[in-house]
């Protein structure tokens, strides 16, 4: 369960806090919902306490857990795109990242980056990119207690 003041992760959204659980109305209807404030957007997201899992919300990771993501992100990339449409590359990302997994997101960001580095991405996927490194970079700001500019230099790294 969350509390006000948790670090969380909200797929395709990012990491932020919980500010607070409150109850709204909704088609005469009690609901509660979890009120969290993104941390690189400010933006304020309601989610009704029973849509949480579905969501795939959850706490932010460990900083034990940092050595995997940096395997992940140091790891030469064996993935081999040829042959599959722009498109479905493109929803394949994507499920990963609608997965919440860290590690997942990492991968899409490592496939991307490292294409993104050898030739240039098509707008879609390089703006899943930015949206993949935002969400990672947004986590390990909590997680670290970091800057996003610290965060992202720590990220940068992976791909000089």
């Amino acid at each position: 369960m969350f509390s006000v003041g948790d670090k969380v992760v909200y797929p395709m959204h990012g990491a932020g806090i919980v500010q607070a659980i409150e109850q709204h109305e909704l088609a005469g209807e009690a609901v509660d919902y979890l009120v969290m404030v993104m941390l690189l957007t400010d933006m304020r997201v309601m989610v009704p306490l029973k849509n949480v899992e579905r969501v795939g919300l959850r706490h932010i990771i460990t900083k034990d857990e940092i050595p995997g993501i940096e395997k992940v992100l140091g790891t030469p990339v064996e993935f081999n795109a040829k042959g599959i449409t722009w498109n479905r590359r493109f929803n394949m990302y994507l499920d990963k990242m609608k997965s919440g997994n860290v590690l997942d997101v990492a991968e899409v960001i490592h496939i991307l980056q490292t294409q993104e580095n050898e030739k240039k991405l098509s707008t879609g996927e390089r703006r899943l990119l930015g949206n993949a490194r935002q969400i990672l970079v947004s986590e390990m700001m909590l997680v670290c207690d970091e800057s996003q500019k610290d965060a992202e230099k720590w990220l940068d790294k992976f791909f000089e």
